[in-house]
């Protein structure tokens, strides 16, 4: 049997998306997307006011950072999680299918979940072309970067992405579960 590894790739990723993961994000308030579930999340903040030992953006909002090892791992807001999911995706567009330069020191985050959301869209729509204009072949070419993966094919690239998108969107959905049940109430202790 042929099998379309590429179609296959997308599918996974698009069914997951529209099924599962983007109705699940209609709606999101900016009190949800800055909401701190612990104190001292990781979040984001207009420049100049993070207090995090690092902070990335190009724009008027940066997204907190620290290089690993951490003591423990921060407890992120919405908006972090939506930050690194579109800067991850924009960072990838543009070295892979050949957007405007991008990385995710230099992107301009959203300060507003609708704004947030527009910039999910786009990069999502964006990735899932370029992923399909790889074909199956495509799909075996070399990384080409970054040095530690430039032998390993693009589907390594790919698989990888689709799992990040799996993995923080649940993680974003977890999160506003929790915000419709305790996000009104004090913080937790």
């Amino acid at each position: 049997m042929d099998i379309d590894w590429n179609a296959e790739v997308i599918d996974q990723i698009d069914a997951h998306w529209r099924d599962r993961l983007r109705p699940r994000l209609d709606g999101l308030t900016d009190d949800e997307y800055f909401w701190q579930p612990v104190p001292n999340c990781w979040t984001l903040s207009r420049r100049g006011e993070s207090s995090a030992p690092m902070s990335f953006g190009g724009g008027e909002f940066t997204m907190d950072y620290a290089e690993p090892p951490h003591d423990q791992e921060p407890v992120t807001t919405i908006a972090w999680r939506l930050a690194h999911l579109i800067g991850g995706l924009a960072s990838t567009n543009s070295k892979r299918f050949s957007t405007e330069a991008i990385g995710i020191e230099t992107f301009c985050y959203a300060g507003t979940a609708q704004e947030a959301l527009q910039q999910l869209d786009d990069e999502y729509r964006t990735w899932l072309t370029g992923v399909h204009n790889l074909g199956t072949e495509g799909l075996t070419h070399p990384q080409g970067q970054p040095p530690a993966f430039a032998h390993a094919p693009m589907a390594k690239k790919i698989l990888y992405t689709n799992v990040e998108l799996i993995h923080h969107g649940a993680e974003i959905c977890l999160l506003r579960d929790l915000y419709l049940r305790i996000g009104s109430g004090p913080v937790p202790q």
